[in-house]
């Protein structure tokens, strides 16, 4: 599928992207690409295939939870350039 520089427009548009006519014609050619690929995919004999939700088997990678002893107050502390009562003192940006 060939898209025309009017419809990468109206993306860019959509996209709040401001693109000159060199860019434009980029994007169009890299789109097009893409969706090109899409009608390849699409071509793929899918009837004796059953639906599936998640392609592979979902597991847990996080480490479980375990309470430690956090660093020392003062090696924190250590990289603090100002600070007041064991915090980083940081300036305010609210008045």
């Amino acid at each position: 599928m060939k898209l025309t520089q009017e419809e990468v427009q109206h993306i860019a548009l959509l996209a709040r992207l401001g693109l000159n006519e060199e860019e434009i014609e980029k994007f169009r050619r890299q789109l097009s690409a893409i969706l090109e690929n899409f009608d390849i995919l699409e071509q793929a004999d899918t009837t004796n295939l059953t639906p599936t939700a998640q392609s592979i088997a979902l597991q847990n990678v996080l480490r479980p939870d375990e309470a430690r002893v956090s660093y020392p107050v003062e090696d924190i502390m250590a990289n603090a350039p100002q600070q007041d009562n064991n915090c980083f003192k940081v300036q305010s940006i609210l008045e």
